[in-house]
């Protein structure tokens, strides 16, 4: 069996009293199972079921029907339960009724008007139940200024019908007391009219389903009363007797009520002029709308009204409109002249530029806009690029040296206290005015490097938005999809399709002109007389070091990469590429000129303090500064992609081959320098201590005093190691790091230092050979010695001893310096004393037996004691000298030689014992 359900049970009803057609919430028990359940709902006697709407089974909303009792009870019917009770009542307040022929002094709605005749109320238009306060709840205006509310939502609005609606701002112009409760209730209220949208329409159509019933009845009646009078004769039919009925009334009520009717065709002209100014009142309020907008900075929305108001009123023929609408069209021209002048003012974002394009596409703006806006970055650049050069090339030409910024100085010019002091002690001192400590100025930036970095900053900044807004123009992403229906697109796109050229030529003169800045600044001998005036201007600046053209070269690489990035072409990016290969070429050019210059100064660093292979640390420097030059260059030297060899082009080959010849012939010159350098002599031109120090000479003094025949030896060994080694390790870091021409460098380099070694080896043994030859004929002669009548020999004569002792302290003195040029030095100084000794010989025109003797045991004894010495040009002089003697023809001669010769050895064998020393070492070496 089916469960019996209660019958319905009314508790409460809101509001509890109301006038006619009032909305009600009734609240109860077992009001039904849904709408279909619900079969009958009376308010005060009246059959409310038509607008009654199921809510739940404890919830019904319906409107309270006309009045047939002041108070009476609800009573709920349903299928289920039957017919229920009620434990409230509902009191209906009859209004005061102000009928259409009343008059008034205020205007009255005639939305709820009562019908006198039927005394019924009217029902309501949907249109009409717009809510003025949507969230239900208490609205409190004013306490927020309207102005700070803009300020804080730029471009929003706070009417919830506008596109821009902000809710945010409603809730602070119309809530900004409400508590978080009100709030909760206000968030309810929105959710119940969400899900009641379409209850207006059912409102409207159950409100008047009474007037449309009685109407219907009326009819029938009429209907039957005229089947039914149908036979009878027309002058007493009934419709007749009607007619004239009417007829009277019509008169009768003309005349009763001509000066009320009157008043009311006023009112309704009144009426009607209102309706008029309400209905149109969005284009008569348009121009001051558009005013206050374009202030506002609203854009969207006047270019959203004007559009309505063209489709409106565009081709309307009222005087009224066209003169308002003309107002219109006004305001809109100005706008678009505001428009185009903001795209045209620089700088702007790529995103304000594309706005302004589509607002100005919406707003049919004659001409080309996009390209126009094109055109003026374009001119932009180019500015922003001649200013960054000129602004650097005035401040160089406005600082003086004592105005300089690299200086130290105070904010105001003046110099600060530290360098007034420097200053003083300088000055008095009778110095220069700048100090060896204070040159961290030398460190600063050079302004032409800075330029560098700062115009490509400029180009990689501004090109890519300028890029960008072609790409946009020709895609046609600039223009919105107002403009695509409009047709103008076709006239944008076929605009576009003729520009590429013209565009081209843009880049490329952005491109040429970034490229003659820099080479104005770095290169002016690779432009023009006449391009030198528009982009050099520099002045006769220090060149650059290397390594900040090394700088600068990477600068341009990045700049070169940024640009690929961007899909420009590469024939427009060609004279970066042109640039960059320049500006290698030069670094490499100057960090060798700037190396050579530097190994000049070495000479200052000699201190003559040799190691065990008898070299000072000047190679060693040498060959370091080589190193650290040539590694500056490694990045320079690699190609990087698209790049060229700065060695393809033979010129650059030949140029770079000399430079690194002039390198090492820097070196050869400085030994030369060194070798030549007087004793005790101090090159003040390439001091590079401070100065203003008070102990500078007294340092200077205290170097130790070499000889010249000892600085000669140095050097020497110096050139000989160079030879050996370090020419060798140059060449290979050249060829290590791409340099053509090797062959070329060594061969210069090698015959240079040959001429200088055998100069200076020349020089030495000029030095040394000289006294002891000279010593030879006077020693050979003394006591008026004569070959022809001399006593029998008794041993080797004093002056060849003294030659030998001398020819043993120059061993010692090379020997001290390098091994190495002992036998290269006794070599020749062993040739030398031979031939002087030879030629004496072969001047001698006769020996006695004796003198024969005696001539044999000096030479023998001679050669005996440098036999390690003897080559064989020597021992051809040698020779050639014994071939000048007379043979010994007795053997007791003979015998008396060799014990001479024995004795002579074991009387002077310390003394010789030199040269057995140095010659073990050659056999080890």
């Amino acid at each position: 069996m089916s469960r019996v359900r209660q019958p319905p049970l009314v508790t409460g009803i809101s509001p509890k009293e109301g006038t006619s057609w009032t909305k009600v919430t009734i609240r109860g028990e077992n009001l039904g199972s849904g709408p279909s359940d619900l079969i009958g709902l009376t308010i005060c006697g009246h059959n409310c079921l038509l607008t009654a709407e199921w809510i739940s089974a404890s919830k019904i909303v319906c409107r309270v029907g006309q009045d047939k009792n002041d108070k009476g009870d609800i009573i709920v019917t349903t299928k289920s339960g039957g017919k229920g009770t009620s434990t409230v009542f509902f009191k209906l307040v009859k209004p005061d009724k102000i009928g259409i022929l009343d008059q008034s002094a205020v205007w009255v709605e005639e939305l709820n008007y009562y019908d006198l005749r039927t005394d019924r109320n009217k029902g309501i238009s949907p249109l009409s139940q717009r809510p003025a306060n949507p969230l239900g709840i208490d609205i409190e205006r004013g306490k927020v200024p309207h102005s700070d509310i803009e300020t804080l939502f730029p471009g929003k609005s706070g009417d919830f019908n506008s596109e821009k609606f902000c809710a945010t701002w409603y809730l602070i112009e119309n809530h900004s007391a409400a508590s978080f409760e009100q709030l909760k209730i206000a968030a309810n209220n929105l959710k119940k009219q969400a899900s009641k949208k379409n209850e207006g329409n059912v409102a409207y159509v159950k409100g008047g389903l009474s007037t449309f019933f009685e109407a219907q009845d009326a009819l029938a009646a009429i209907h039957q009363k005229l089947e039914a009078d149908g036979t009878e004769k027309v002058e007493g039919s009934m419709t007749q007797k009607l007619e004239k009925v009417l007829k009277s009334a019509s008169t009768t009520a003309d005349t009763l009520f001509q000066e009320v009717l009157g008043r009311k065709d006023k009112a309704d002209s009144t009426r009607n002029a209102l309706n008029v100014l309400q209905r149109f009142k969005f284009l008569f309020n348009l121009p001051l709308n558009i005013e206050r907008n374009i202030q506002k900075g609203d854009y969207d929305v006047v270019i959203n009204d004007y559009e309505k108001a063209k489709s409106l009123f565009g081709k309307t023929e009222v005087e009224v409109f066209k003169k308002v609408y003309a107002e219109v069209e006004t305001r809109i021209e100005a706008l678009r002249e505001l428009l185009l002048e903001k795209l045209l003012e620089t700088p702007s974002t790529l995103h304000d530029q594309k706005r302004y394009i589509r607002y100005l596409s919406e707003l049919h703006a004659p001409g080309d806009p996009a390209w126009q806006c094109i055109g003026a970055q374009h001119k932009w650049i180019l500015q922003l690029m001649h200013s960054c050069k000129d602004g650097y090339v005035k401040e160089l030409k406005g600082n003086t040296i004592l105005q300089s910024p690299m200086l130290d100085v105070d904010c105001d010019g003046r110099p600060s206290p530290i360098t007034r002091l420097n200053q003083t002690a300088s000055l008095k001192r009778g110095t220069s005015f700048q100090s060896g400590r204070n040159d961290s100025w030398k460190y600063k930036t050079p302004p032409q490097a800075e330029f560098v970095e700062k115009l490509t900053k400029v180009v990689v900044s501004q090109l890519p938005n300028f890029w960008k807004l072609w790409i946009s123009y020709v895609n046609g992403s600039l223009f919105s999809e107002t403009a695509e229906k409009s047709g103008q697109m076709e006239k944008y796109r076929k605009n576009a399709k003729q520009k590429p050229n013209d565009f081209k030529k843009m880049i490329q003169e952005v491109m040429q002109c970034l490229v003659k800045l820099i080479r104005g600044a770095l290169l002016p001998n690779t432009l023009g007389q006449e391009d030198v005036v528009i982009y050099g201007g520099w002045g006769s600046k220090a060149e650059l070091s290397g390594l900040w053209l090394a700088h600068v070269v990477q600068t341009v690489r990045h700049t070169y990469e940024s640009l690929t990035a961007l899909e420009i072409p590469n024939d427009i990016l060609q004279s970066i590429q042109d640039l960059i290969l320049d500006l290698r070429e030069t670094c490499v050019k100057v960090t060798l000129r700037h190396t050579a210059e530097e190994v000049k100064k070495l000479a200052d660093k000699e201190d003559w303090v040799v190691d065990n292979e008898g070299l000072t640390s000047l190679p060693s420097q040498f060959e370091q500064s080589v190193t650290q030059a040539l590694q500056s260059l490694k990045g320079v030297i690699e190609c990087k992609p698209a790049e060229g060899s700065i060695f393809q082009q033979q010129k650059a080959q030949d140029t770079l081959c000399m430079l690194c010849i002039n390198i090492i012939q820097a070196f050869i010159s400085t030994l030369e320098y060194l070798s030549n350098k007087p004793e005790g002599d101090v090159d003040t031109m390439h001091v590079s201590a401070d100065i203003s120090s008070p102990d500078l000479f007294g340092s200077l003094n205290e170097e130790p005093t070499i000889s010249s025949e000892k600085k000669l030896l140095i050097v020497l060994s110096n050139c000989s190691y160079l030879e050996r080694h370090t020419l060798l390790n140059i060449a290979n870091h050249f060829e290590k790091h791409g340099f053509q021409g090797i062959e070329n460098i060594t061969k210069a380099s090698t015959e240079s230092l040959k001429e200088l070694d055998q100069s200076l080896f020349e020089k030495f043994i000029e030095i040394k050979a000289d006294p002891i030859v000279g010593s030879l004929e006077p020693g050979i002669y003394a006591g008026y010695f004569d070959w022809k009548d001399c006593l029998t020999p008794t041993g080797v004569r004093n002056y060849l001893k003294e030659a030998l002792v001398s020819m043993i302290a120059v061993h010692a003195e090379v020997f001290s310096i390098s091994k190495q040029l002992v036998p290269r030095v006794m070599s020749r100084i062993v040739e030398a004393v031979g031939e002087e000794l030879c030629r004496l010989m072969q001047c001698v025109s006769s020996f006695s037996r004796n003198g024969a003797l005696q001539a044999r045991l000096e030479i023998s004894a001679l050669k005996d004691a440098v036999s390690i010495y003897l080559t064989d040009e020597i021992r051809c002089t040698f020779d050639q000298a014994l071939e000048a003697i007379p043979q010994l023809s007795s053997g007791s001669d003979k015998k008396l030689l060799e014990q001479l010769l024995n004795e002579f050895k074991s009387g002077m064998h310390l003394q010789l014992v030199c040269f057995q020393t140095a010659s073990n070492y050659e056999k080890k070496t």
